[in-house]
């Protein structure tokens, strides 16, 4: 299998995590895997993107420009700024809970992700997901991760399988955390299941 999958997300909102639990379950199905993180800031609210290359066709850890088969959004705004590694007919999965950066929140500049998610729904195919309504519903924002990599993983888009990444989320994630993980990402990828079933014509 060959697949580029693009993770981004601003500090904090587990990106890098997720990333990893993509990149092991990989390997763990026998595929060659490249990742590279960029952070933009080590203090959390800054940009943060992962880069996870799956299959024999990829010699660099960073994607180029317009390859991406996935991106997995965590924050509407940046997705919208990484939006040009995606290839033609990609998928974006989008957070629509946006996160203000410093400056909007200094200026209160209004900014709510409405302005985003519209540009990205007219530019690309897209799985939008309200990520704060879930959480709530799951109990901990301290989710979002998992459950967009569930929503990511049911869209059938991630090309692992299922069973691999729960494997994965076990292993990782500690003890007194994992029932409750391993309970987001079955609702997201419930999720995906159904609106990537919604698009088929």
């Amino acid at each position: 299998m060959n697949k580029d999958i693009l993770i981004c997300g601003v500090g904090g909102q587990g990106t890098v995590l997720a990333s990893r639990i993509i990149a092991a379950a990989a390997m763990a199905e026998g595929n060659i895997v490249h990742s590279a993180e960029t952070i933009g800031m080590a203090q959390r609210g800054g940009p943060v993107t992962s880069h996870v290359r799956i299959g024999e066709t990829a010699y660099s850890p960073l994607i180029p420009l317009g390859q991406a088969d996935l991106i997995i959004g965590f924050e509407p705004s940046e997705v919208v700024r990484n939006l040009g590694y995606l290839k033609e007919d990609g998928l974006a999965v989008v957070n629509t809970t946006a996160v203000k950066p410093v400056t909007a929140s200094l200026s209160d500049s209004g900014y709510d992700g409405k302005e985003m998610t519209d540009y990205l729904a007219q530019k690309v195919s897209c799985i939008f997901a309200d990520g704060e309504k879930e959480c709530q519903r799951l109990g901990s924002v301290k989710f979002l991760n998992i459950l967009l990599l569930g929503i990511a993983s049911g869209s059938g888009r991630l090309g692992l399988q299922k069973e691999t990444i729960l494997g994965e989320i076990e292993k990782r994630v500690p003890a007194k955390f994992r029932e409750a993980n391993l309970k987001a990402f079955l609702s997201g990828f419930e999720i995906g299941t159904k609106k990537e079933e919604d698009k088929e014509p």
